[in-house]
């Protein structure tokens, strides 16, 4: 690293005890994560012991009560956790954010007894979660989901298809929204479904362009019967929960493209501080330099953008908005910064052995989940100027 090249982030934290948990996950990132990253990600290998080692760590349960086994940290420095942990490795990143939403039916609408049975070791007992909302039929359409769960007494059947579900098949519990009454919105219920299920199958996982480590399947469920006491919240509030937790979801993958993008920009810097040309390094030819302050301008606006939307979180403050607007301008920096930082490596950017053109295809995945950012502007756009008439 010369003078000139990358430094770590400079992060306003609200306490020195979020510092310290900062620096924790930093070294942690650079030990545990980072050496391996680019291997497991091109063998399409899945870190499960390295969740086991997170959780172990307080790191899979940091913005839940700490009454139930939770971190008890702000939404504020939760994300620039997964950021820094998208940052060395987005399977990692985005694996904390997919299990911190899957925790969140439980956490916030969950009994007391729901709680105090089942969130200890979802939050801190080795456990993984995943999160099951779309469907091959209704994506961006949420509410025409038709996985449905019928009732017999104190016993719910569930039967249908989940898809694009990350965690799909390697999880150990999952948030399930299914239909149990009529069309549309109202008629959704959460439940939490073991991951061992009998009737529970996964499809093989779908291939990627970019994060490969990760698995994302389909899941079938065959019959798979649940007791009601694993129903979250009230039957037929299944969609407002869903609608909760994206809000917050929406928050993490901001992280993890800032994160990544963070990555990108780490790594152009140092290449073009060391790469020479014309006797002197890259980095003081005016086009690049341009192109750097640029991509540098992005990445912070962005972390400040998913900053401000969790403290409003924290608050207590609406944030569905704010959360909306992260996510698309950090998503859209991402994609634009890793792309940039290909270019700014020339024809090492195209080659497997910098790690610069798996940011670009990890970063494109970003602009895709958890809503596209197509539904965050029609988000965006309503809060702005009302629903669309029909």
């Amino acid at each position: 690293m010369t003078e000139y090249g990358p430094r770590p982030v400079d992060r306003r934290l609200p306490t020195e005890e979020a510092r310290d948990l900062l620096t924790l996950v930093r070294e942690l990132a650079e030990r545990e994560v980072r050496p391996t990253a680019a291997e497991e990600e091109d063998a399409g290998r899945f870190p499960r012991e390295l969740f086991r080692l997170l959780s172990e760590s307080g790191l899979l349960s940091l913005p839940y009560d700490e009454e139930f086994g939770g971190g008890g940290q702000p939404y504020e420095v939760y994300l620039q956790v997964v950021e820094e942990l998208a940052a060395a490795r987005l399977t990692v990143g985005l694996g904390v954010s997919v299990h911190t939403l899957a925790c969140h039916a439980l956490a916030g609408f969950g009994t007391k007894e729901q709680r105090a049975e089942h969130l200890p070791d979802m939050l801190g007992g080795g456990l993984l979660g995943a999160y099951c909302l779309s469907e091959p039929s209704s994506g961006s359409d949420a509410a025409s989901l038709t996985t449905r769960a019928t009732r017999e007494g104190d016993i719910w059947t569930l039967n249908g298809t989940k898809a694009w579900t990350t965690h799909g098949g390697v999880a150990d519990f999952y948030t399930v929204l299914a239909r149990t009454g009529g069309d549309g919105a109202r008629g959704i219920t959460a439940f939490l479904v073991p991951g061992d299920a009998e009737g529970l199958s996964a499809a093989a996982p779908e291939r990627k362009m970019g994060m490969k480590g990760s698995p994302t399947a389909q899941l079938h469920f065959d019959g798979v019967r649940i007791p009601d006491s694993r129903r979250l919240g009230e039957e037929g509030q299944g969609f407002a929960i869903a609608l909760s937790a994206l809000d917050s979801g929406r928050l993490g993958i901001a992280a993890c493209a800032i994160g990544v993008a963070q990555a990108a920009l780490d790594e152009a810097l140092a290449y073009t501080a060391e790469r020479q040309q014309f006797g002197r390094p890259i980095a003081d030819f005016q086009g690049l330099r341009f192109m750097l302050a640029d991509m540098a301008t992005q990445v912070e606006a962005g972390r400040a953008l998913y900053l401000t939307a969790a403290r409003l979180r924290d608050a207590g403050l609406p944030f569905s908005k704010e959360a909306a607007m992260a996510k698309l301008f950090c998503t859209d920096t991402a994609m634009r910064v890793t792309t940039d930082a290909v270019q700014l490596l020339g024809g090492y950017g195209y080659t497997l052995d910098f790690p610069a053109e798996r940011y670009m295809r990890e970063a494109k995945v970003l602009q895709i989940v958890e809503g596209t950012n197509q539904i965050q502007r029609m988000v965006i756009a309503r809060h702005l100027a009302g629903p669309e008439t029909r």
